[in-house]
């Protein structure tokens, strides 16, 4: 057990921020939610139907969508772009490790390298095609919560106007909520790959090591 937490202690501890984050998100949502109900003399919902209100679906979907985008596309992005002196990236000058071919000779390679064809090339590029496949999941289901929020509230104000999935997606409410997310993200990435440059974590795998010069690109 032991050695099952130190082997996994980075995973275990980010999964338990992320489920106290997320059901503070939920909590705070539902009170929040319940307010807004009360200003229009409305009953207040309890906690498990409004995790199936639109109100929830959008709060929760329209974050993971930015970071799954930003996870694609900076995993993408290292496949061709440098940055010289950042532990982000690769050096420009060398080619890396992960730039060598698949070998299906190599101790232990996983099944889709051994298997070739179509299998390792799907596997190849696996991580950044998984990411994408998130993004797309939770684009949808943040567009699927909004627009069922959206319309709730024209029926609290007591508007009749109700709007397909497709008509909210073309609106500027959801390209304003997925825009504001989407630039903060890009910018956390763009601050890791330029302070890692000039600045310096001791025992980070993030960081290039203390006494490493600026120049050095890579950890």
């Amino acid at each position: 057990m032991k050695t099952f937490w130190r082997d996994n202690g980075l995973s275990i501890t980010l999964l338990l921020i992320t489920l106290l984050t997320l059901a503070g998100n939920l909590w705070t949502g539902w009170h929040d939610f319940n307010d807004e109900l009360e200003e229009f003399h409305r009953a207040p919902v309890a906690f498990g139907p409004y995790l199936t209100s639109g109100h929830c679906i959008e709060s929760v979907f329209e974050n993971w969508e930015s970071e799954f985008l930003q996870m694609a596309l900076y995993v993408l992005f290292t496949v061709f772009l440098y940055q010289k002196g950042s532990s982000e990236s690769k050096d420009p000058e060398q080619k890396e490790e992960v730039d060598r071919e698949p070998s299906p000779s190599r101790p232990e390679a996983p099944w889709p390298v051994r298997r070739g064809g179509w299998w390792l090339r799907i596997y190849q590029n696996s991580l950044s095609l998984g990411f994408f496949l998130l993004f797309g999941i939770s684009f949808f289901l943040h567009g699927l919560g909004g627009v069922k929020q959206y319309n709730t509230e024209q029926l609290l104000k007591g508007k009749s106007e109700q709007l397909t999935l497709w008509e909210f997606l073309g609106t500027s409410e959801f390209w304003f909520q997925s825009l504001q997310n989407w630039q903060s993200e890009f910018l956390s990435v763009l601050s890791i790959v330029v302070l890692s440059i000039f600045l310096r974590q001791k025992g980070s795998p993030e960081s290039k090591p203390v006494d490493a010069p600026d120049s050095q690109t890579g950890e």
